[in-house]
């Protein structure tokens, strides 16, 4: 009893805040943004949308005769951006029925209706396809749980004409109500059918407190029933189906034959769920009885079905129909029933996979927060990491399917930045590359970004920054731990010293003998290959031709994010590698403290693409991102000089050995010298 009474005091009142519009959203969009109004076919009250959405143009429908739904009258047209998303806040963890409406009406005067996609945050929800009739209007409709306190639908341009959208409208529902068994599946409306209709109308509010839209159809074989009926008179379940639709029903013209229908399917893999809606519409006398059975493609799936007087009854299926090519319902009266079986009325959803979840909110809020701080013009809609071809510009995220997806990249290099570097980041606890390069940020390098234990690469470089680099940074730069480049900020200085180093240069060595003692040194920790096929080559060219060029991303893959040390220099460190085809080389990163700079480093790259000899390691290629500079070399299985040389060696090499590695580096060096006009850079030997 007292269940009863709390389902009844439940159903009260989801009534009364249905009826009083308490959480539904109505937005006409397009609607100039100082105008609002009240439905006079609905009641609904309708705000514009320009609060809602940033983009987009306001068009009026180029039509002169009385519109049949007020909210259709003006669209938002969205000429410029690929996507363009709404936001819009809403409960989370309410359950939510949502419909967008488009009517074309040739506002444009192109007279050719557009073609475009439609989004729903992180996943793609359905193709918007116009009838040639540009008077004629469609909608999409969900029922939809949203995760966050916000939802953002979004029209993306496909090349296929310009989108547009006429209104949007979320009502909220009963969280017992059109249940699936996965959550990350939403309902798509196939089928909302009033069968039993007399009038031949269509029904939605206030007749539907939901606002849902039942449109009336029936088969020329089926008899229809009706009673005077309303909402006062009917007792609900969750699901609230209007009075005025469950006042009539149908039953088969041959009380002794099923009431039966079936719908088709393009693919056998679509999932669907089915409500069939009962109410009894004729009082039984005592010697009467209406029960059925419910079957699908012959399998019975419920039943005896007896319906109640005034009192709706819905049966749903618990898990999706699925597998079939179409689907035959089968509403059959029992061996003891003196009457047919009866169908008031019945939704069918298609099974939408949403299974791509939104990104972490955390990551949005501070996202948006660095957006608005900057004034950022870029074209940053919907949901930042997904769908996976539409990541914002800048950003990289952790996308695998099972976690929430995370930033861990952001690029604002050469984006006009000004001001101080905005604490906001501090809270992309799991971003690895930031690039801040190239703008005009002033004030320090704050200690906050310390916060960020994920970073790898941190470059600040070319900005007007001032006073010192935090300890903690350049103790992770020095570790190899964080890749950091802090160079032309004039006022910036490193805490152990702010004077400029200067350059070191190594003369030309006179005597061979002297040239050979100082080369074992230099070339310690060069790589070492005691076999090679390479030829030597005359022709010049540049890096960019000849060379391929990996991007800072392909690098950390290249490098199993830099997991192996194999040697280090005056310019940096040295990873091992594995490219694509499998082929093992060795990268050599350019460090931000180096003595020897960017120049150098550059140097050394573009004279490697002129000489080619069979004593000097090959350059494969290069990453030339921002100040991020690396360097790919084909790598030296054996080891380097100094491992060749000691004497712990298991394979001691004897003296002619060593006195031919010493000749050919000589050799090899020379001849780098001879074709850098005496510019002495070291190099690997062989």
């Amino acid at each position: 009893m007292m269940g009863t009474v709390l389902h009844f005091l439940l159903v009260f009142f989801v009534l009364i805040k249905a009826q009083d519009q308490s959480g539904f959203i109505s937005l006409d969009c397009g609607l100039p943004e100082n105008l609002n109004y009240s439905s006079s076919k609905t009641g609904i009250n309708y705000i514009s949308d320009a609060k809602f959405i940033d983009t987009g143009v306001s068009k009026r429908i180029a039509r002169t005769d009385k519109f049949s739904l007020q909210q259709l009258e003006y669209v938002r047209s969205f000429p410029s951006g690929v996507r363009n998303c709404y936001n819009i806040s809403v409960t989370s963890g309410t359950k939510y029925f949502i419909r967008t409406s488009f009517l074309y009406g040739n506002y444009d005067n192109l007279n050719k209706p557009p073609q475009f996609d439609l989004h729903f945050g992180a996943n793609v929800w359905d193709t918007v396809k116009l009838s040639s009739n540009a008077s004629l209007f469609t909608f999409r409709e969900i029922i939809y749980t949203p995760s966050l306190d916000y939802i953002q639908p979004c029209l993306v341009n496909t090349g296929k004409g310009t989108p547009f959208i006429s209104a949007i409208e979320l009502r909220p529902l009963n969280n017992t109500a059109y249940v699936t068994y996965s959550a990350k599946s939403v309902l798509t409306n196939f089928f909302r059918l009033d069968v039993g209709s007399i009038t031949n109308l269509e029904y939605r509010y206030k007749d539907d407190v939901f606002d849902r839209i039942w449109f009336p159809y029936g088969f020329i074989d089926w008899a229809r029933l009706s009673t005077s009926l309303n909402n006062d008179d009917l007792v609900q379940n969750d699901y609230e189906p209007p009075a005025t639709v469950m006042s009539t029903a149908v039953t088969p013209l041959n009380a002794s034959a099923p009431l039966q229908f079936e719908w088709g399917t393009d693919n056998v893999n679509d999932q669907y769920y089915t409500y069939f809606h009962f109410n009894e519409v004729e009082k039984l006398a005592e010697n009467e009885t209406r029960a059925f059975n419910l079957s699908v493609n012959g399998n019975h799936r419920h039943g005896p079905v007896i319906p109640g007087y005034r009192e709706t009854y819905t049966i749903f299926s618990p898990t999706p129909l699925t597998g079939a090519k179409s689907y035959q319902i089968s509403l059959t009266k029992t061996e003891n029933s003196t009457l047919p079986p009866i169908l008031n009325a019945f939704e069918i959803y298609k099974v939408k996979d949403f299974s791509q979840s939104e990104t972490h909110q955390d990551d949005v809020d501070t996202i948006t927060n660095i957006k608005n701080a900057y004034g950022l013009t870029r074209n940053w809609e919907g949901d930042p990491c997904a769908p996976v071809n539409y990541v914002w510009e800048g950003l990289n995220c952790s996308i695998d399917g099972n976690n929430i997806p995370r930033i861990i990249s952001l690029n604002l290099s050469s984006s006009g930045l000004t001001g101080e570097i905005s604490s906001s980041i501090s809270k992309l606890t799991m971003l690895q590359y930031l690039d801040l390069s190239n703008n005009s940020l002033s004030g320090p390098l704050p200690d906050f970004l310390m916060q960020l234990r994920s970073l790898k690469v941190l470059n600040v470089g070319k900005n007007k920054l001032t006073g010192l680099v935090p300890s903690g940074l350049l103790e992770r730069s020095k570790t190899g731990s964080l890749l950091l480049s802090v160079d032309d900020n004039p006022g910036l200085c490193k805490t152990e010293s702010c004077k400029k180093k200067k350059k070191l240069f190594v003369p030309l060595i006179a005597s061979f003998s002297a040239f050979i003692v100082i080369l074992l040194i230099s070339l310690g920790f060069r790589m070492f290959r005691r076999q090679t096929v390479i030829s030597s080559s005359k022709e010049r060219g540049s890096m960019k031709s000849k060379h391929q060029k990996f991007s800072y991303t392909e690098i950390l893959n290249i490098t199993d994010n830099f997991k192996t040390i194999i040697g280090e220099g005056g310019f940096g460190k040295v990873y091992f590698g594995i490219l694509q085809d499998q082929t093992q080389v060795a990268v050599k990163m350019l460090s931000p403290s180096s003595m020897q700079g960017y120049k150098e480093f550059q140097s050394e790259a573009q004279l490697l693409t002129i000489v080619h000899h069979r004593n000097l390691v090959s350059l494969i290629g290069y990453c030339n991102e921002g100040e991020i500079k690396a360097l790919i070399y084909e790598y030296m299985a054996n080891g380097n000089l100094q491992q060749q040389l000691l004497v712990e060696n298991s394979k001691i090499l004897n003296w002619n050995e060593r006195l031919n590695i010493a000749v050919d580096a000589a050799y090899g060096n020379v001849l780098f010298m001879t074709k850098s006009f005496l510019h002495y850079v070291p190099l690997h030997c062989t």
